[in-house]
């Protein structure tokens, strides 16, 4: 590493072979689409689902790089800065902080600075931005784009709102998992944050970017989406509350009609509303595996108690995508 002079050497000789051994070990394969959708000579706003916290990020970048696309600069969340080493990791693979925790004047200041910032990258260093499209993962599988980050990125604009986010380039990202590698751990948090506040363990955040990594996620497909600069034109003559939402609800509507439906999900779904709708998808072997995989994992929280309640939570994550999809249909 004593000889690297660029982040780009970093990425490409370390971070490139790290990421694509990840996949190898762990998954069974990833598959892509969509980079004739945009032009290397641009800068865009990558908005994404957000299933799973370093690689969901990681594998964009590869996949850019592999098809002759500059990286991007990533959003990272404050809370994950819990030492010097994952902060220098960081930095070599341009991603910046997004503060957590805040409220009231601080939170408005950080989230200002954080949107001037985010404009300034794409408009004037020219570098393309991933951000997902919540605050933190997707947890019971049901990817929504949060209206408050909307209203993040629009406050550093000069202008209306149309041209506000004209000027991002915005480009929705679909990412698919067969098997989500934190399912177990995002039941117990689902599960645990309805009885009351949830308060995170000292080193639960790094537990789940090691999860993430080493799970098992059976294969992965990413799709890449147009920018939408001609769909926001169509959000004009209404109010600005009524035009975030529908700007959330364009975005959500690629990532719900791009996300890859595997049989796990379409098992997941039938087991949770005990029918045999979609049963044409999956043989009754692959049901059975998927069945005794859920068991399995779900044995690891039986101390919890509501074993019914669990249950549910966890096909959730894999039923709610199916869901997302059918209101698109």
């Amino acid at each position: 590493m004593n000889g690297f002079t660029s982040v780009y050497e970093f990425q490409s000789q370390i971070m490139h072979k790290v990421i694509r051994s990840i996949i190898n070990q762990s998954s069974d394969g990833l598959t892509y689409e969509g980079f004739e959708n945009i032009d290397r000579s641009s800068a865009y706003l990558f908005i994404t689902n957000h299933r799973d916290i370093v690689l969901d990020s990681g594998i964009l970048q590869i996949l850019l790089h592999e098809n002759n696309f500059e990286t991007s600069e990533i959003t990272f969340g404050s809370n994950l800065m819990q030492n010097q080493f994952i902060v220098d990791i960081g930095k070599l693979n341009k991603m910046f902080k997004v503060s957590r925790g805040e409220t009231g004047r601080e939170f408005y200041i950080n989230s200002k600075r954080l949107s001037s910032y985010i404009r300034y990258t794409i408009t004037q260093k020219k570098q393309s931005v991933w951000i997902a499209q919540r605050n933190g993962r997707t947890k019971d599988g049901n990817d929504k784009t949060e209206t408050g980050l909307l209203k993040m990125l629009n406050v550093s604009g000069t202008g209306d709102f149309i041209n506000n986010f004209k000027e991002l380039q915005l480009v929705p990202v679909t990412t698919s998992y067969e098997y989500e590698p934190c399912d177990i751990l995002k039941t117990r948090e689902v599960y645990l944050s309805a009885k009351g506040p949830y308060q995170k363990s000292p080193n639960e955040d790094l537990n789940s970017i090691l999860t993430g990594v080493k799970e098992y996620k059976g294969r992965i497909h990413f799709v890449i989406g147009k920018p939408i600069n001609n769909e926001l034109n169509r959000l004009e003559g209404t109010n600005e509350n009524e035009k975030y939402k529908q700007l959330g609800l364009l975005i959500d509507k690629f990532i719900y009609s791009k996300y890859k439906l595997y049989p796990t999900n379409y098992i997941a779904y039938d087991l949770l509303y005990n029918c045999k709708k979609y049963m044409q998808h999956y043989t009754p072997t692959l049901k059975t595996e998927f069945e005794n995989y859920a068991e399995k994992k779900l044995e690891s929280l039986k101390e919890l108690g509501n074993m019914h309640e669990l249950r549910s939570i966890f096909l959730g994550i894999y039923a709610n995508p199916v869901l997302n999809k059918e209101k698109q249909e």
